[in-house]
């Protein structure tokens, strides 16, 4: 799967669909795909973790006008992923795995974006449902996805970053589409400089696409985690 090969990733304005009738801000926004590259820069600049995950798949462009305000990307992300529902591949999951909207945009900017994405993967794509992780140790919880239905899975399993000697936590993934290898021996004996960095479990969000997958979900849904303080990027 690529950008490219995503017919629904055509310009689409953010008014899109259903829900409140959109502010004229809100309006002028739109969603198109960008460059690996392109989403690469930004996130690396802008978004907390400050890295483009390797196995990024898609990635989708915020705009306002000609300016680009924000980045999404999807890709394979966790390798079991798509265990979480029964009876399905690697080709019927994919996972968001970075979000990041400049704070000079509207209110809501984050839940029409996503459901433009949405439903450009439900038209034109074979994949089945959506997972994505809302990071604690951020003070994220995934009010975005709640606001926007996703069901609650609960804390996935603790992960192990790897800082290659820039203080920038990574998965083995990540370096490894860079480095080409994730070989920790190699790169130590090669004088690299490499350090595990323990993460927290992450709260877990699937999304259906196809709807009829909702009762092959092999997880129990939770209720949603709550905060009296939450993040505007969560």
């Amino acid at each position: 799967m690529s950008a490219g090969s995503v017919a629904a990733a055509r310009p689409e304005s953010i008014q899109a669909g259903g829900g409140a009738i959109p502010t004229p801000a809100l309006q002028s926004l739109t969603v198109r795909p960008i460059s690996h590259r392109a989403a690469k820069e930004l996130l690396v600049r802008s978004h907390y973790l400050h890295t483009m995950p390797g196995g990024t798949k898609l990635a989708f462009g915020i705009f306002s006008g000609d300016r680009l305000m924000g980045a999404v990307t999807l890709g394979v992300g966790p390798f079991n992923a798509h265990r979480l529902v029964s009876g399905a591949t690697h080709g019927d999951c994919i996972c968001l795995t970075r979000l990041w909207l400049d704070d000079g945009l509207p209110k809501n900017s984050e839940s029409r974006v996503l459901a433009v994405i949405l439903r450009s993967l439900a038209r034109d794509t074979s994949v089945k449902f959506v997972v994505t992780y809302a990071d604690p140790s951020a003070g994220h919880l995934g009010t975005i996805y709640q606001a926007g239905g996703w069901l609650y899975t609960g804390v996935s399993e603790p992960s192990v970053l790897y800082d290659l000697g820039d203080g920038v936590g990574r998965h083995s993934r990540t370096f490894g589409h860079s480095l080409g290898t994730r070989s920790l021996r190699y790169l130590r004996r090669h004088g690299t400089k490499v350090s595990p960095i323990e993460r927290p479990g992450k709260h877990r969000y699937v999304y259906f696409l196809d709807k009829s997958w909702s009762d092959k979900l092999n997880v129990p849904v939770q209720p949603y985690p709550k905060s009296n303080t939450l993040s505007r990027f969560n």
